[in-house]
């Protein structure tokens, strides 16, 4: 064949793949807002991607599972999904194409095939949606009501209601908090609509009124007034750390639940896939979903730890730097942290390593840890040096990596890198809070280094998100 030739059916043969593309993305939105059953490839969201992201996720599937998933598998699946009756769910179309791809029979009739492979689905139980006020509106809040507004779908399980902040709501203030919920510097734009409600005291966010309550106190709000019930607190501003004092936000009329968005004392610290079911919301009032960096090592702990075993080990994080930080050099209460933030490499430290063990308490004293800002606004990196119970091999240790980023209870948790150009700004959006980066391994005799990539704003917030569900009990039947 001649190379215009071969060209002319390269040309028709892309055309023929995004048009394959453009039908699976209405498949995807119409399954999402008429039925609440949301599709995702090996865990990355499918909702409101382009045809571009699309395809490129399909060929991340190729290399991932090593087998010839196309977009014509995932179009065939889909379509199969249209035809079942399903509550609502959230469904892995990448497994399901792989597996479809593994059953000789699969093939002949994929509607009778996928209707096995959630043959669970029709046991799972009728959730009731749930009221959620967001305590504060800072960079985890913000991200939080972005999340929570984009994948709203019917409104079957996360209801954002509200939003509290301390000082005078005023015109100025609401179009300000309105503008930098719709334009973030490392985010990029908000994927949908932000209107102002002056009279309301409200924003409009994807045409639903999310209102803003003044308040100085948690325990002077009455939300009820504002037709809100039952609610879950989700507290992101950092002052209240310990049992007594989020407390507060129980005493007001209308709360039921609260989950702080950051370490706390006397109260559960959940890294959720690994320690969420130790403690059930029907006993438990108060949840902490600890800190970026735990959420970011502790899945891979717990895979070194199930298979390994740990003696002991070093974790050092080369951490974005917050907004606790100074812009440029000024007084600060730690040491170092005063320094101008964007222009230099800070040594800090981290509660990180003695947090761990309060989701694998197997790892109580066996950690060390610090940290180190780095000139970067998001985006962090956590390294991992550990003694195992048993030599290894650096083969063996990404092939069980794998196998957990893959299939279990830690699907949503880890996702695999197979990217050796893999650099921070590459996993900034990432809804994983740990991306093992395989291609970095090392290992000698008993000893490993790994190194985990975490969207310290990003990721984090999805297993808010994640562990908010599990306190509201508004988890979906899902397929991983």
């Amino acid at each position: 064949m001649s190379k215009a030739k071969n060209y002319e059916k390269e040309v028709i043969t892309q055309a023929k793949t995004r048009r394959a593309t453009t039908e699976f993305i209405n498949i995807i939105n119409d399954l999402w807002y008429d039925k609440s059953i949301e599709l995702v490839l090996f865990r990355n969201t499918l909702v409101d991607k382009r045809a571009s992201e699309i395809l490129n996720l399909i060929n991340y599937a190729k290399e991932f599972v090593a087998k010839p998933i196309s977009i014509y598998d995932a179009l065939d699946i889909a379509k199969a999904i249209q035809e079942i009756d399903l509550p609502s769910s959230k469904l892995d179309i990448g497994k399901l194409a792989y597996e479809c791809y593994l059953d000789i029979n699969g093939s002949k009739d994929k509607v009778a095939f996928v209707r096995h492979q959630l043959k669970d689905a029709t046991i799972a139980k009728d959730i009731q949606p749930k009221d959620v006020v967001l305590y504060g509106f800072g960079r985890i809040g913000r991200l939080l009501a972005r999340e929570l507004m984009s994948k709203m779908g019917k409104g079957s399980q996360l209801r954002l209601r509200a939003v509290v902040t301390r000082g005078l709501i005023t015109e100025n203030v609401l179009e300000k908090r309105a503008s930098l919920l719709r334009i973030d510097s490392v985010h990029g734009d908000f994927l949908g609509t932000v209107q102002t409600d002056i009279e309301n005291n409200a924003l409009i966010i994807n045409g639903t009124t999310v209102t803003m309550i003044a308040a100085n106190a948690p325990e002077e709000i009455d939300y009820t007034a504002y037709g809100i019930h039952d609610a879950l607190i989700i507290d992101n501003t950092g002052a209240f750390r310990d049992k007594e004092a989020l407390s507060r936000h129980l005493k007001a009329t209308g709360a039921s639940k609260v989950l702080l968005t950051a370490p706390a004392k006397g109260i559960p610290n959940i890294v959720h896939g690994v320690n969420h079911k130790n403690h059930h919301p029907d006993t438990v009032d108060i949840f902490s979903a600890a800190s970026c960096t735990t959420n970011a090592i502790t899945p891979v702990l717990k895979v070194m730890e199930d298979n390994y075993g740990i003696m002991k080990g070093h974790l050092e994080t080369i951490h974005a730097y917050t907004n606790d930080q100074n812009l440029v050099d000024n007084m600060h209460s730690k040491n170092r942290r005063g320094r101008a933030a964007a222009l230099n490499m800070v040594i800090t430290e981290t509660g990180a390593g003695k947090a761990v063990a309060k989701a694998l308490p197997a790892l109580k004293g066996k950690l060390t840890s610090n940290a180190i800002r780095v000139p970067v606004p998001n985006g962090s990196l956590a390294i991992l040096h550990l003694k195992l119970g048993s030599e290894i091999t650096t083969d063996t240790i990404n092939a069980i990596m794998k196998h957990n980023a893959l299939e279990g209870a830690l699907v949503e948790q880890i996702q695999y890198s197979l990217d050796a150009e893999l650099v921070s700004s590459d996993i900034i959006g990432t809804t994983a809070p740990s991306i093992f980066d395989s291609k970095a391994t090392i290992t000698d005799g008993d000893t490993v280094v790994l190194y985990v990539w975490y969207d310290n704003e990003y990721g984090y917030s999805h297993q808010v998100i994640r562990l908010a569900k599990y306190i509201a009990k508004v988890r979906r039947f899902t397929y991983y």
